[in-house]
């Protein structure tokens, strides 16, 4: 399936919607991911990010408590709204802001790129492997049947989402738990990615400037490393 065609046929079910009439979905591809990626000069691109954003981070929790950081804020009122306690499952939002006064993870240089812009943006953030995708992708409400692929004390093992959560999910099962919580294993970015698909979450306060100059940065970002990529964007919004 083609970029375009699997833009064209990612979905939000409408229950979704009944709990944040508000969201939109920011769905992008880039296809023509460089292998400079993971040379040094993919780790520099990272390593300015990564500092912006932790510094970003210190700033923004310098004058706020995390949780009553606005768009930090918003997420957990979603969180509550499907069941989920935002003070035990963190969306990832909060879970990288919080991080980030002590230091972002190094996961690899796509995850640590997006990871960053995540932070210097607050929007929510998802990067996963297009070439690993069954399918489109789909944001439900969860019957709790799905399969979810993850480990735990370093084994893979398999989950299941609890019946209502939001989850995005392909024919093979579960990608993203809890809206944007914790992403299966089975379509993680690594350095063999070449092509990409990313989700940026957005909820009001968040205006649809602000998400598409989040989406810009990324771009932005991944253009210094893959100058010759075909760019694919698509907005998901209520009806």
């Amino acid at each position: 399936m083609s970029p375009n065609d699997f833009l064209d046929v990612c979905t939000i079910e409408p229950a979704v919607f009944e709990l944040r009439p508000d969201y939109r979905a920011q769905l992008l591809v880039v296809d023509g991911i460089s292998a400079s990626l993971g040379a040094r000069e993919g780790d520099d691109v990272a390593d300015g990010l990564i500092q912006a954003a932790e510094d970003h981070a210190r700033t923004l929790l310098a004058e706020s408590a995390v949780d009553k950081l606005p768009h930090i804020a918003a997420w957990r009122e979603a969180y509550r709204a499907f069941g989920a306690k935002p003070q035990r499952t963190r969306n990832s939002l909060e879970a990288l802001t919080r991080r980030a006064q002590k230091g972002l993870p190094r996961v690899n240089v796509l995850t640590d790129i997006y990871n960053a812009i995540s932070v210097l943006h607050q929007i929510p953030l998802g990067g996963e492997d297009f070439a690993l995708y069954a399918g489109p992708a789909r944001l439900i409400r969860a019957t709790g049947q799905e399969r979810f692929d993850t480990t735990a004390d370093g084994e893979v093992v398999v989950e299941h989402p609890d019946p209502g959560e939001v989850v995005w999910c392909d024919d093979a099962g579960v990608t993203c738990r809890r809206w944007n919580w914790r992403q299966s294993r089975r379509t993680g970015l690594s350095e063999a990615t070449r092509t990409a698909f990313f989700i940026l979450d957005a909820l009001a306060p968040v205006s649809d400037t602000e998400l598409s100059t989040a989406t810009d940065a990324l771009i932005q970002a991944l253009g210094v490393l893959s100058a010759g990529a075909s760019i694919y964007r698509r907005v998901i919004g209520a009806p």
